[in-house]
C-alpha cells in the first residue's frame, strides 16, 4: 500500500502511538503540507498530535482517535499515490466518509459507473468532483440512477453544484442532449427595483451561481458556445411554461421560492430522455407571506412515487467555512426553540 505500520502491536488503537513509515518523501511532503498544514487540520479535527520523523509519521492521541488519523493518513498517502493532490475539502472528506481507501484509485470504463467499493466520482470537463460526505455520496448516485430527484437541506451542502455536475457528465457522456438550469426570479428579502438592461441583463443576477458551477466543470469559451447554441440554457422558472423537455438533464435550484402551481408546472415538463433534479432550502423561502412553497408541497405529494429520490442534508454536510455549518446549527437551533415556546403558548391558550 505504500507505508508501514511500524509499532510492534498488531494495529494502532493497542499501542501508545502509532507509527507510519511512507517510502516516498515527495509524497510525504504533500501530504504534510506546507508548513506541515494538512497535519494540523488532522489534528485540530481529530485531537490527535501527529509528529514527523523523517519518513516517518507518529500520531499520539486516544486510542480511538489515533487509529483514525492513522486511516485518514493512510487513505490520503493513497491518494496521491494514484496522481490526485490534497486539498483542506479532500481532508474533511477522508475524516467525514471513514478515511477508508474507498474513492482513491482511478476509474474505467464508462463516467457513470460506480465505484468498487461504493465510491463515487464525476468527471467533468475541467476536474473531477468526489462526494465529501455519506449525505452527498448518496445523492449523487441517486441522481444518476432516478429520473426525478429532490435535494433538500441547508446552503453550503454542495446539492446545486453536485447537481450541475452530474448534468455536465452526462451531458458530455452524450446521455442527454441539453443542459437545462432554472431558478424562480425571487428577490430574496430585498426590493431591488427595476434593474437596467434587456430580459438578459435583468435575469442573469438570479442566475450567476448556476454559471458559477457551471464555468467550473467547463472551459468558459465552451460554456459561451454551448448557450449560443442553446444546448445549454440557463433561464428563470417563468421560462419554463408551455415547453417539453425531453432528452435534456434539468436543474430547477432554489426550488423553496416557487410557488405550487409553478412546481407543478415545472414537474409536468418531464419528457422522454429526461432527468431532473429539485434542490432547495426549507429555511430559506423568500415568497411573499401567505404564498405556499411548491418544495414544501412536492415533498409531502411525491414521496410514495417509486422512481423519485429525495435527499436530505443536513449542517453535517456543509462543505463551505467551518462557521457556516456553526451558523446554521445556531440558526435551527433558536427555530426549535420557538417552535417549543409556540406550542408552549397554544398550550396555555387553547
Amino acid at each position: 500500500m505504500g507505508f508501514e505500520n511500524l509499532t510492534a502491536a498488531p494495529d494502532a488503537s493497542s499501542a501508545e502511538e502509532a507509527l507510519l513509515e511512507f517510502p516516498d518523501n515527495r509524497l510525504l511532503i504533500d501530504l504534510c503540507g506546507e508548513f506541515d498544514k494538512n497535519l494540523t487540520h488532522i489534528e485540530s479535527h481529530l485531537g490527535v498530535q501527529i509528529v514527523r520523523r523523517g519518513n516517518q509519521l507518529a500520531v499520539f492521541g486516544e486510542a480511538s482517535a489515533r487509529t483514525k488519523a492513522v486511516e485518514v493518513l493512510q487513505a490520503l498517502y493513497q491518494r496521491l499515490e494514484s496522481g490526485k493532490g490534497i486539498e483542506a475539502g479532500d481532508i474533511d472528506a477522508e475524516i467525514r466518509m471513514g478515511g477508508s481507501d474507498e474513492g482513491t484509485g482511478t476509474r474505467d470504463g464508462d463516467q457513470m459507473e460506480m465505484f468498487k467499493g461504493g465510491a463515487v466520482e464525476i468527471k467533468t470537463r475541467k476536474k473531477t468532483i468526489e462526494p465529501r460526505t455519506e449525505a452527498q455520496k448518496s445523492y449523487v448516485q441517486n441522481l444518476f440512477q432516478n429520473e426525478l430527484a429532490f435535494g433538500i437541506g441547508p446552503a453550503g451542502t454542495g446539492k446545486t453544484y453536485l447537481a450541475v455536475a452530474v448534468g455536465v457528465n452526462m451531458f458530455l457522456g452524450g446521455h442527454v442532449d441539453r443542459l437545462i438550469l432554472s431558478r424562480p426570479a425571487v428577490e430574496a428579502g430585498e426590493k431591488l427595483g427595476y434593474l437596467p438592461g434587456d430580459m438578459k441583463d435583468k435575469v442573469d443576477p438570479y442566475m450567476q451561481p448556476l454559471y458559477d458551477a457551471l464555468n467550473d466543470f467547463l472551459p468558459g469559451k465552451q460554456v459561451a458556445k454551448l448557450i449560443e447554441e442553446k444546448r445549454i440554457e440557463i433561464a428563470p422558472l417563468a421560462f419554463m411554461r408551455g415547453r417539453t423537455l425531453a432528452n435534456a438533464f434539468v436543474v430547477l435550484d432554489e426550488a423553496q421560492n416557487a410557488t405550487t402551481m409553478q412546481m407543478k408546472m415545472f414537474l409536468t415538463r418531464l419528457g422522454e430522455g429526461s432527468r431532473m433534479v429539485i434542490t432547495g432550502d426549507r429555511s430559506q423561502v423568500d415568497l411573499p407571506r401567505g404564498v405556499d412553497s411548491g418544495l414544501r408541497d412536492a415533498e409531502g405529494l411525491l414521496k410514495g412515487i417509486d422512481q423519485i429520490a429525495f435527499n436530505y442534508f443536513t449542517s453535517k454536510d456543509v462543505v463551505r467555512h467551518p462557521l457556516v455549518a456553526k451558523i446554521i446549527e445556531a440558526y435551527d437551533d433558536a427555530a426549535q426553540k420557538a417552535m417549543v415556546r409556540k406550542a408552549e403558548r397554544d398550550r396555555r391558550d387553547p
